[in-house]
C-alpha cells in the first residue's frame, strides 16, 4: 500500500472521507431539474444547464464572476457594528449572544486583519447611557450593522432612526420591524415591473441569493458559520475576501481544461449509477453545507467519482484553486510531559497513546469543526511503521448514509515530524484529492486520561482550508471535573471556547474495523500506569 492510499475495509458499502476532508461537491449537469447556480461558491463546482450531448457538452459549469473579484484587497479596514439583544442567549450551549459575537470578532481577525467588529448590547432605550453616543459614533462609519436578537421596540425605533446611512444591515432572530439591507438596497422580493426594471431585478435576485447563503450559514448555529456569514457579505458588497475568492471557478478555462483532459472520466461518472447519484445529491446541497456534501459522498461514492475528482482537481487543477493551510490561530505545543522536556519520540508516543493496551490509541470525545469533528464513534489509531522513521494515523469512524445506514469508514495518513517536538505534518489522498494538515499536541494529561490535538489543513486544488481540534480520552468520555480547568486552558491556547465543541456520540459503536498492520511498533518512552482504563 502506498503512502497516500486509502485503506480497504471489509465492508459492503463504499468508503467515505475522513474527519477533515474536502467534499467533491461537483455541480455537474445531470438528468434532472437543477437549481440556478448561486454567486457565492464554497464547494468546488456549480451546476448549470447544458445540452444532453453528454460525451461532448455535459461538463462542469462555472459561476459568473466580475473582474473586480480578482482585485487586490484594499488596505481600507472593514468596520462592523454588532448590536445584541441585552441578556439574549444563543443556541450554542446557551452561551450569551454577546460572548459569541465577541469571539466572532476575534475569529474574523484570523481571516483578515483589516476586519474590525465592535459589539454592543442593545440597551439603547436606557436614558443617559454613555454607550449610546459611542454606538452613534461607530455607526457613522460602519460598513455593516449586524443585529442579533434585538426585539425591544425602543431599541428598534432607535436603530431605524440612526442606521439610515449604513449600506449593509443584516438581522438575525430580531424584530420583524427591522429590515435587511445589502449594498444600499432593502430586500424586495416582488418580481413585477417592466423592461426598464430588468437590471434592478437581476441585482435583487443576486442579493436574495446572497441572503440565502448568509442565512443558511447562520442557521447552523456554530461559530465557524457565523463568521462565514459575515465574510460572505463583506466579499459581495465591500471588498474581496481571499478565502472566498479562491473558491470561485475560472470561467471558460475550467470547461476547456475538463474537455481537454478529463472527458472520459466525466463520461464514466455520468454513466455510473452511484457516481451520477452522487452528483445529483451534491447539486441539492447548499454550497456551504459540507455535512450534506459528505453524506452524499458517503452514500454514493464509487471508483468513478474518485477518478473524476483525481483528474479534474488533483492532476489538472481545472478550477485553478490554491488554498493554503491557515496560519491562524497558531496553537503552541506542550513543552513538557511528566516533568521532562518533550522530545519527538515522546510526542509520537502521546499520539500512540493506549494502542497495544487497548485496541485504539484514543477515542474522540468532542471536536470544534462543525463539518468534520461530529461523526459518531471516532477511533484514532497511531503507530510506527515497519520502515525506519515512518509513522501513520488511521481514523476509524461511523457515518449515517442518506439511506439511514450506519457504516464504518477508515483512512490512512502519512505523518512526519515538524521542526518543533509536538508538531507534525499529515497528508492523505482522499477521494482523489490530496489534503495536507499541520497537527499540534496542545496538551496530554500525565496519566493519559485525556488529550487535546489541534489541526489546520488545506486541500490546495479543491480551494478549501480548515481548522479544528479534538478532545480525546481512552474511553470516549469527558475528563473528570477536576481536569476541566486544564482543558479549558488548553482550548484557550487554540483560540477555542468550550461552548464551540461538538460532543461525539459514542453510544452505539459495535464492531469497529480496528487493527493495524503486522510488524508495526508502538510506545518507546512512555509507560501507562492508569489501570482504570485497561479494566473497562
Amino acid at each position: 500500500m502506498t503512502a497516500l492510499e486509502a485503506t480497504a475495509l471489509p465492508l459492503n458499502k463504499i468508503t467515505y472521507p475522513p474527519n477533515r476532508r474536502i467534499p467533491i461537491t461537483a455541480k455537474i449537469p445531470v438528468p434532472q431539474n437543477r437549481r440556478k447556480p448561486t454567486r457565492i461558491l464554497v464547494s468546488s463546482y456549480t451546476g448549470r444547464k447544458t445540452t444532453r450531448r453528454i460525451a461532448k457538452t455535459t461538463m462542469l459549469a462555472v459561476l459568473k464572476t466580475n473582474d473586480s473579484a480578482a482585485a487586490e484587497v484594499s488596505a481600507h479596514p472593514v468596520k462592523i457594528v454588532a448590536l445584541v439583544g441585552e441578556g439574549s442567549v444563543s443556541p450554542l450551549k446557551s452561551t450569551p449572544w454577546e460572548d459569541v459575537l465577541l469571539h466572532t470578532a476575534e475569529k474574523l481577525k484570523w481571516i483578515d486583519e483589516g476586519i474590525e467588529m465592535t459589539v454592543f448590547p442593545d440597551n439603547l432605550h436606557k436614558t443617559n447611557n454613555p454607550i449610546v453616543q459611542n454606538i452613534q459614533r461607530e455607526l457613522s462609519h460602519a460598513d455593516i450593522l449586524v443585529l442579533v436578537a434585538v426585539t425591544n421596540q425602543e431599541s428598534v425605533t432607535w436603530i431605524q432612526s440612526n442606521s439610515k446611512k449604513v449600506q449593509n444591515i443584516i438581522c438575525f432572530d430580531s424584530s420583524p420591524n427591522l429590515t435587511n439591507k445589502l449594498g444600499g438596497s432593502f430586500t424586495n422580493t416582488e418580481n413585477k415591473g417592466n423592461i426598464f426594471s430588468k437590471l434592478k431585478r437581476k441585482k435583487t435576485n443576486e442579493s436574495l441569493e446572497i441572503y440565502q447563503t448568509v442565512y443558511e450559514a447562520w442557521d447552523r448555529h456554530n461559530s465557524d458559520d457565523i463568521r462565514f456569514s459575515l465574510l460572505v457579505i463583506i466579499n459581495a458588497y465591500i471588498r474581496p475576501i481571499s478565502v472566498l475568492k479562491n473558491l470561485r471557478a475560472k470561467g471558460f478555462s475550467t470547461l476547456n481544461c475538463m474537455v481537454k483532459n478529463c472527458g472520459q472520466q466525466i463520461l464514466n461518472c455520468l454513466l455510473d449509477p452511484n457516481c451520477r447519484k452522487a452528483l445529483q445529491c451534491l447539486n441539492k446541497c447548499s454550497p456551504v453545507d459540507q455535512v450534506c456534501n459528505y453524506r452524499c459522498i458517503a452514500s454514493y461514492e464509487s471508483p468513478q467519482l474518485e477518478a473524476f475528482s483525481l483528474c479534474v482537481l488533483q492532476k489538472n487543477n481545472c478550477l485553478g484553486l490554491d488554498a493554503q493551510i491557515p496560519q491562524k490561530p497558531y496553537a503552541h505545543p506542550m513543552l513538557k510531559f511528566r516533568g521532562e522536556n518533550l522530545c519527538h519520540e515522546t510526542a509520537e508516543d502521546l499520539f500512540v497513546g493506549w494502542l497495544g493496551n487497548l485496541d485504539w490509541s484514543w477515542r474522540v470525545v468532542a471536536g470544534q469543526n462543525p463539518a468534520y469533528d461530529q461523526f459518531p464513534c471516532q477511533y484514532q489509531l497511531f503507530y510506527r511503521g515497519k520502515a525506519k522513521g515512518s509513522f501513520w494515523y488511521e481514523p476509524v469512524f461511523q457515518v449515517k448514509t442518506l439511506e439511514g445506514n450506519l457504516v464504518w469508514r477508515r483512512r490512512k495518513y502519512r505523518v512526519k515530524r515538524a521542526n518543533i517536538p509536538g508538531t507534525f505534518y499529515f497528508s492523505v489522498l482522499d477521494n482523489g484529492v490530496v489534503s495536507k494538515e499541520f497537527w499540534t499536541i496542545v496538551d496530554v494529561c500525565d496519566n493519559l486520561s485525556w488529550g487535546l490535538f489541534h489541526y489546520s489543513g488545506a486541500a490546495r486544488v479543491a480551494g478549501q482550508s480548515y481548522t479544528g481540534a479534538v478532545v480525546v480520552s481512552p474511553n470516549g468520555e469527558y475528563p473528570d471535573d477536576k481536569e476541566r480547568w486544564r482543558l479549558t486552558s488548553a482550548l484557550e491556547k487554540c483560540g477555542i471556547k468550550e461552548w464551540e465543541l461538538y460532543t461525539v456520540d459514542n453510544c452505539s459503536c459495535e464492531n469497529p474495523p480496528l487493527g493495524i498492520p503486522e510488524g508495526s511498533s508502538l510506545l518507546l518512552n512512555i509507560e501507562l500506569n492508569n489501570l482504570k482504563y485497561l479494566e473497562t
